[in-house]
């Protein structure tokens, strides 16, 4: 899916950026995963809502542990948590749990929820379980410790969290700055040339879990509209990532391009929703003076979905305190094919 308009692609060089070093793919020893699945049909998207669920905006854990449970039930349509979860984690003894951390405390990735997932892996016979983000202060600020979680809680923490033997080709150019993985060796080598279509994958990511959990923390984003499922997923595990939230539509319309990599959304095998206090203007750091308390969790394996309902929320929470509309920056979500974002395509079932 190309939509970068070609007046852009000239002006910033694209001609150069194709004679860039070829990829290099890490060799495999074992068979690589399928391509992330088309959506072939309507996407069963699980709601959770509880009015105890959070006490101002603080969680009550006890409440989303329920919560959680009733969201792995619904969308594997399993009668016990303990099957759900099994059927999530499959036969892998080491599965990681993706969170988002920009919010600070009180609009992050709820500490609650992920402690909910951590607890159903260990109960489905998963051995290790590894919670990241980006950085790993911001990880620190909202309580993800290992102390807490009883876990392994890790920061990418740029630019040594980069893996080199799995970078993204697409077709949007950004500038290379510190913390991106190619830099720091640019500017030794004095070279001028900082534009580039690649990115890296976290080596968290592609060497450390062969499947994941998404648990994202819903905002608005003021260059693709929202950040919600895919924003976490992709821009969360990527460098270069600017370029993705840069040029409106053509820009992030790379997002669902990249999460169709196997290396990456074919390793995710749920996608939730945090959306129990949410930033809806401001985001995705954390904004007192736009936020609303929604006491609801979403999941879906359709991160789309998810994320045309968020956009929904944000547009009708922004009118209600005369914010302008977001929907044009996020139209992207409209033309990718990794999921549905008409609610007509939807199943929306109350978690149980």
């Amino acid at each position: 899916m190309i939509r970068l308009p070609l007046f852009l692609a000239v002006t910033l060089g694209l001609v150069r950026t194709l004679a860039e070093e070829p990829q290099i793919n890490p060799p495999q020893t074992t068979p690589p995963p399928p391509p992330v699945a088309q959506p072939t049909g309507r996407s069963l998207v699980a709601i959770a809502q509880d009015p105890r669920a959070m006490e101002g905006y603080d969680e009550n854990a006890a409440v989303t542990r329920r919560m959680v449970d009733a969201l792995v039930r619904t969308v594997t349509g399993n009668e016990s948590a303990r099957a759900a979860w099994h059927e999530l984690a499959g036969t892998d003894e080491r599965v990681g749990i993706k969170v988002t951390t920009a919010g600070g405390p009180y609009f992050s990735t709820r500490r609650g929820v992920v402690a909910a997932a951590i607890s159903g892996l260990r109960d489905a016979g998963v051995r290790d379980v590894i919670v990241w983000d980006k950085n790993s202060a911001a990880l620190r600020e909202c309580g993800f410790t290992s102390q807490r979680l009883g876990c392994e809680v890790h920061g990418i923490d740029p630019p040594h969290g980069w893996d080199r033997e799995a970078s993204f080709q697409a077709p949007v150019l950004g500038k290379l700055i510190w913390g991106d993985l190619l830099f720091g060796e640019k500017v030794s080598k004095r070279d001028d040339s900082l534009l580039s279509s690649k990115s890296h994958l976290a080596t968290i990511l592609s060497r450390e879990v062969p499947r994941f959990i998404n648990i994202a923390a819903l905002s608005d984003e003021p260059g693709c509209g929202v950040a919600g499922a895919l924003h976490s997923a992709v821009v969360g595990n990527l460098d270069n990532w600017r370029r993705f939230t840069t040029y409106g539509e053509s820009g992030a319309a790379a997002i669902a391009d990249c999460y169709e990599d196997p290396r990456l959304g074919g390793k995710c095998v749920l996608h939730i929703l945090d959306a129990l206090a949410v930033t809806y203007a401001g985001g995705p750091g954390p904004n007192p003076q736009a936020s609303v308390i929604h006491n609801t969790l979403y999941a879906s394996r359709d991160p789309v979905a998810l994320d045309s309902i968020g956009l929904r929320l944000l547009e009708k929470w922004r009118m209600r305190a005369s914010f302008g509309p977001i929907g044009a920056k996020a139209a992207w979500l409209q033309g990718t094919n990794v999921g549905n974002s008409d609610e007509t395509m939807m199943i929306l079932s109350q978690a149980r």
